[in-house]
């Protein structure tokens, strides 16, 4: 027994046994860990007995050359397999760092725009969603075929049919009925907040007067002005005496024009013309003359502020949620003197009483006089008896909460008030906004038809608002971001404004900040013509504005919802319109501005252009809410500092002849444009699945309009702090303004006469040097916050 023990205890030890994989736990671990043990059978030794009554033997097996055969075959795979594996493991990572570099590459063609629109962009549906991913061309899809459900043009009738002045208790009810509205939807939230602001109307007591003025001094007979309620808000109210001369727009190179005539306009009436600048620049031109304004309207007399800023002009830099908290301090925007619109009939008649030379080819008119004289006229006296009212305003807000970047607001707003029908004015973009809350609110909810695309989350929050207050120079959007400026210049994204969207079909404008340029553009690429049919409205576009920086692209102006947005509280923002081409709007701010005059003024064409603009807002909050990268234009500001820096120029040899320079920002601008390029060097190298990596650069992105607010000067005196739109001494326009005074020499160069130099004090060098200073350091901040942390600055200045 003990013998066969022993041969047993040897052949188990001499057979060559087969590789052994063992799984032994890892200290500290839950893994395992694969090892192979080997053992070869020794050279030479006898013949192994097996043991091993589950193995399975082939015929040819049998002899001892096979087994040797065999055991060297089973040696040498085993010594082959970790080469395999690894030959395969490297062929796999060339074929995916090929194809990596491949797609890469691919978007080069695009431009050096990283922020590139792709239809194979993909959208993941919300963590609730088992459905595939969405695409753009899915999320286009969902959008217009929701958007093709709704009733436009009939909200749009019955929104003009509603009075609804701002403070009326029509206007209450329709904010309840709009809030409603909201409730009903797919909402996450729903609120509204109140302002009691300061708002001027006419006196039923004391309505405004105008008469013709005796020659021993004397009132004498009355001029019927047709409508009382037809005023401007925030005009100073007193009486003005003077004789009467025409001013054309009432622009300062008018009044220049005036003077350079024979004609002094100051200390009279001036009878200017409606269009080109604002009511507000027109009594602003007016304003150190120290007479009155008398505005014209070819069609019913239109009533509209002459407040030059925006807001609650008696609480200035503050939110109006308590007037009693802050000092009786007033807006240096407000007038001080008198303005009245009247109609072309009261218009044609003082035409005719004037005398003096006779107008410019280019300031005569359509009204039934010819020729057009400059004046003086007979005297008048114009008697303005509006008062201010405290006045409580409501803003109704609806969101839907963003899936991963929930405090990252995407807003679009609709002023809701409107002294008449008001249907161009607030009608049409109080229409589009319902309609986009109920298309988006549509699209949120998962679709229980299997066919059908899953539902979908923006990233970011959408946050939709109706104002109230904008007649008055967008009082509620401006008070709302007042109260609020410290929250939103860190969360809110961008602004999209609806206001004053269909004023025609034939033309289209973007009154925009330079960062949204490049996505408005790509849009309309994918928005059909509303009145053109296979065109797309970018081709539309082009075919009637051959230029596009010049003619479609436009700066936000004073008067623009949008321009609060921007000039005071950083965040970019866009109002675009669609126009008739050779022809304004005829009843913008008029009684006249009815559902019927504007659908007769687009031909039948108003709900087609209506849903082009609701094509295009919807197109564009779904881009910038839904991006992994937020799709704004970083670089372009380096073009608008350069676009700037080229006027400047002109002047460069007669500051070196005072021993200065500009040199300064030149520098700054060169740091801004190299940290554009940096960050846009690392988006393109980096992983657009790295969620935190992506928060880092769209927080950095998000707030470059910010940096470009100046810090150096207090809200409250400037508010307007931006340094391209803003008004004041730190911007860009007044040091080019100031510096073009080396030329004028005090003369009265009319584009001088904007940057507010009172007469005779000609170019200044503390002055310039104090600008030059809060131009540069405000650019090279934003330099600076644009390259990210500290330790990334490299700036040559």
């Amino acid at each position: 027994m003990e013998r066969l023990w022993g041969l047993l205890h040897r052949t188990q030890r001499l057979s060559p046994r087969p590789s052994q994989t063992i799984y032994k736990r890892v200290e500290g671990t839950q893994q395992w860990r694969l090892e192979e043990e080997e053992e070869d059978g020794e050279e030479g030794a006898e013949p192994p007995i097996h043991f091993c009554p589950m193995e399975l033997r082939g015929p040819d097996l049998g002899s001892r050359a096979g087994k040797q055969n065999l055991g060297l075959w089973a040696a040498t795979g085993r010594r082959a397999a970790p080469y395999l594996v690894l030959t395969t493991l490297l062929i796999f990572t060339g074929a995916f760092l090929l194809g990596y570099v491949a797609f890469r590459g691919s978007c080069q063609a695009c431009g050096d725009d990283v922020l590139v629109v792709s239809e194979d962009i993909n959208y993941e549906p919300g963590p609730d969603s088992h459905q595939g991913t969405l695409y753009w061309s899915d999320l286009q899809a969902m959008f217009l075929r929701f958007l093709g459900e709704g009733r436009l043009e009939d909200t749009i009738r019955q929104t003009s049919l509603r009075k609804r002045v701002a403070g009326s208790a029509g206007m209450a009810a329709l904010a309840q009925d709009i809030r409603v509205a909201l409730l009903g939807q797919k909402l996450d939230h729903v609120w509204m907040d109140t302002h009691y602001v300061g708002l001027q109307f006419p006196d039923p007591a004391h309505p405004n007067t105008l008469h013709w003025v005796e020659a021993a001094g004397k009132l004498g007979e009355p001029l019927q002005l047709e409508d009382h309620d037809v005023y401007c808000p925030y005009s100073a109210t007193g009486n003005a005496t003077g004789e009467l001369v025409y001013a054309h727009y009432g622009r300062p190179e008018d009044l220049q024009d005036l003077r350079a005539r024979g004609v002094e306009p100051a200390g009279r009436l001036l009878l200017v013309r409606l269009g080109e600048i604002s009511f507000a620049q027109k009594d602003d031109a007016g304003k150190l003359l120290l007479g009155a304004q008398l505005t014209v309207s070819a069609w019913t007399p239109p009533s509209s502020q002459v407040h030059l800023g925006t807001g609650d002009p008696y609480t200035p830099g503050f939110p109006s949620f308590n007037q009693t908290q802050f000092p009786p301090v007033q807006s240096s925007g407000l007038p001080n003197i008198p303005a009245q619109p009247i109609s072309a009939d009261i218009a044609s008649l003082l035409l005719r009483k004037l005398q003096g030379p006779v107008a410019p080819q280019e300031w005569q008119g359509h009204l039934p006089v010819s020729p057009y004289r400059l004046g003086p006229g007979p005297g008048l006296h114009l008697g303005v008896n509006n008062h201010r009212v405290s006045t409580p305003i409501s803003n109704i807000f609806g969101c839907i909460e963003g899936r991963s970047e929930p405090d990252h607001y995407v807003v679009i707003g609709a002023q809701r008030d409107a002294w008449g029908p008001g249907a161009a004015k607030s009608a049409v973009g109080t229409a589009i906004l319902l309609e986009l809350v109920r298309t988006f609110s549509s699209m949120l909810s998962p679709c229980s038809q299997p066919t059908l695309l899953p539902g979908f989350r923006p990233r970011r929050s959408l946050l939709f608002i109706s104002w109230d207050g904008g007649d008055f120079g967008s009082v509620g959007s401006t008070e709302w971001l007042e109260g609020y400026l410290s929250v939103l210049h860190l969360k809110a994204v961008v602004y999209v404004s609806l206001d004053n969207a269909v004023l025609g079909d034939d033309k289209f404008q973007a009154k925009t900040s330079p960062l949204l340029i490049s996505l408005i553009e790509n849009i309309l690429k994918q928005v059909d013509s509303p009145n053109h049919s296979g065109q797309t409205l970018y081709e539309q576009v082009m075919f009637n504005n051959h230029s596009w920086d010049a003619e479609v692209i436009q700066p936000l102006p004073m008067d623009s919802s949008a321009y609060s947005f921007t000039a005071f509280a950083g965040v970019p923002a866009v109002e675009f319109s669609f126009m008739e081409d050779g022809q304004a709007y005829p009843f913008l701010h008029t009684k006249d501005d009815t559902y019927e005059n504007l659908h007769r003024v687009l031909r039948g064409r108003l709900p087609a252009v209506a849903q082009a603009v609701a094509q295009l807002a919807g197109q564009l909050l779904i881009r910038l809410s839904h991006d992994h990268l937020l799709p704004l234009d970083f670089g372009r500001y380096g073009d608008v500092v350069l676009k700037h820096i080229g006027s400047l120029n002109e002047f460069s040899g007669d500051l070196k002849a005072r021993g200065l320079t500009l040199q300064w920002v030149y520098s700054a601008r060169g740091d801004y444009i190299r940290a554009a390029e940096k960050l846009r060097k690392e988006i393109y190298s980096s992983e657009e699945s790295d969620e935190r990596l992506m928060r880092m650069y769209n927080v950095r992105i998000m707030r470059v309009e910010f940096y470009f607010l100046s810090q150096y000067v207090s809200p409250a005196d400037s508010p307007f702090r931006h340094i391209f739109l803003g008004h004041g001494d730190h911007t860009l326009d007044a040091l080019l303004d100031h510096v073009r005074l080396l030329r004028s020499h005090g003369s009265g160069d009319p584009r001088a006469a904007s940057s507010r130099v009172a007469p005779g004090l000609g170019f200044q060098e503390s002055r310039f040097r104090r600008q030059l200073a809060l131009l540069t350091w405000t650019l090279q901040g934003a330099a600076n916050a644009l390259s990210g942390d500290v330790w990334n600055i490299d700036n040559n200045f």
